[in-house]
């Protein structure tokens, strides 16, 4: 029998995240957000790697949970996003470019942020096959663009959408 199967495992509700301080948390969810780019720009990915690739995302984003701050949960999000995008997987994607924009809105998130999760909507529409939606947040997301103090935090945003139709 597995650890998994195990009637002494323990379930995800009872993992003691306090292992970990807030700087642990903060720093491997910089990791491995780290690493999923590094994964995201892997010309011939194994399966292996992809799998590394979207569990990498989901512990970025649960690490900021516990020790980032608010726009951190948001680009998690942002990021799951764009992995399931790039995988041609709509449904996740359209899951996370919502909470990203969700989380936006909630903790009123601007800025790059925001752009971003116009963006990821764009894209993840794109993938699930609604252009008239993918369109529409296309627009958003360049509207926003304008709101983005910084030209360096700009310019991503910019080639990213620039990459859609």
């Amino acid at each position: 029998m597995s650890d998994a199967a195990s009637p002494t495992a323990p379930a995800a509700a009872d993992l003691d995240a306090s292992d970990l301080d807030a700087a642990g948390h903060r720093r491997l969810g910089k990791d491995l957000f780290n690493r999923v780019w590094t994964l995201l720009e892997t010309a011939d990915r194994t399966p292996e790697q992809t799998d590394e690739m979207i569990h990498a995302a989901h512990a970025s984003r649960w690490h900021w949970t516990v020790g980032g701050d608010r726009a951190q949960r948001a680009r998690g999000e942002w990021q799951c996003s764009r992995v399931y995008a790039v995988l041609g997987r709509g449904e996740p994607a359209l899951w996370h470019s919502r909470r990203c924009l969700d989380l936006c809105r909630e903790f009123e998130l601007g800025d790059w942020d925001l752009a971003a999760a116009y963006e990821a909507m764009s894209r993840a529409s794109l993938v699930a096959a609604d252009d008239v939606a993918a369109r529409d947040w296309k627009a958003k997301a360049l509207a926003a663009l304008d709101d983005i103090a910084d030209p360096d935090d700009r310019e991503p945003i910019e080639t990213d959408l620039a990459a859609l139709p």
